[in-house]
């Protein structure tokens, strides 16, 4: 079992890489303990010059209020990223420090920062300030109408058009097409959660842009959306280009069969085992029709559907093992939640 070591002189956290569930189970306790009105989560690589702006900007944006916090996120930063947050942590309780052993990615970095925020609400937003946290308070005060989750939308959006804002108008009206879950904007990181929501949703690989649509799917949340401003990048050079393209393409396709098969993942494999047993069958007309013409030297392809069918029985039979597994694990209740990644600090 992993250890955890509390400083409290320094606001300072040590989780070890596997942190068991004795160690997750003290560390959820704390957080139910402390719980705020509101965390702010922002994943960071490498924006030095971006970390005492926007520090700046979520304080004018919140007031002098204690309740709230700034959890930053540093996703394996290689220049001065994670010194200057810690500057800022140790001039400001409510700010704190999640540092990850290496580079994991956006959604990586935002599921730590959710799994140790302690707000009753979160929101989510990029470090480069192209997000105004001055629009925080209108999420808040849209997700106070009653829903779950509140999603900005960037209205005259700063952004290089061949390169950012054509691929992401299609993207989202494939999105919205292939999930049924119209969203005018799955890349703006400007979000709002309930933090029973957040619970129920887990994120993996690049998933952090279809939270809207896997909400919906896993959890049924009300969904709500708000224009919000968009700034120029002022600072730093953008993480993402074109090469993005093909990840979210292979996301989509996991967030639909996550979508459809997720409650019935018999269904699926099953699916999969029929088109295997179908294109058994069809070996087998073919080896039956290759005898019925007289060849039968071991030379002639009489002898190789056989083995073709043997092949597709077996893949068959696989598939609906691993649906019988699969259905055995839903209704179990098992959860993907037990995840961690390997943290190496983190400043409360």
């Amino acid at each position: 079992m992993q250890q955890r070591y509390v400083r409290p002189q320094n606001r300072y956290e040590m989780v070890a890489s596997d942190m068991g569930k004795a160690a997750r189970w003290l560390l959820q306790g704390q957080q139910m303990n402390s719980m705020i009105r509101l965390s702010v989560v922002v994943p960071l690589f490498n924006e030095c010059e971006n970390v005492p702006h926007l520090v700046g900007a979520v304080r004018s944006a919140l007031g002098a209020g204690q309740d709230w916090e700034l959890v930053l996120v540093d996703d394996g930063s290689t220049d001065c990223t994670c010194e200057l947050i810690e500057s800022e942590v140790r001039a400001d309780a409510r700010i704190r420090l999640v540092r990850l052993a290496r580079n994991y990615g956006q959604t990586a970095a935002m599921q730590a920062a959710f799994d140790r925020a302690r707000g009753e609400v979160i929101v989510s937003m990029d470090g480069d300030l192209q997000n105004d946290p001055a629009d925080i308070p209108l999420l808040l005060a849209k997700l106070d109408e009653g829903f779950d989750l509140v999603v900005g939308y960037r209205v005259h959006r700063k952004d290089r058009l061949v390169t950012r804002k054509l691929p992401s108008w299609v993207a989202n009206r494939l999105i919205g097409i292939i999930t049924g879950v119209h969203i005018r904007d799955n890349g703006c990181s400007l979000k709002a959660y309930r933090r029973d929501l957040l619970d129920r949703v887990h994120l993996y690989s690049d998933m952090h842009r279809f939270i809207p649509a896997l909400a919906v799917a896993t959890a049924g949340a009300r969904v709500a959306e708000i224009p919000v401003r968009h700034h120029a990048r002022r600072f730093g050079e953008s993480k993402y280009g074109l090469s993005r393209i093909w990840k979210v393409a292979s996301d989509l396709l996991a967030l639909k069969m996550l979508s459809s098969f997720r409650e019935r993942p018999l269904l699926m494999f099953g699916l999969g085992a029929l088109g295997a047993s179908t294109l058994a069958l069809v070996s087998m007309a073919l080896t039956t029709l290759t005898f019925d013409r007289g060849i039968s030297a071991p030379s002639s392809y009489g002898y190789v559907y056989p083995s073709i069918a043997l092949v597709w029985l077996s893949l068959a039979f696989f598939l609906l093992l691993l649906g019988l597994v699969a259905e055995v694990v839903i209704s179990g209740g098992r959860s993907s939640g037990d995840m961690s990644l390997p943290v190496v600090r983190e400043w409360t």
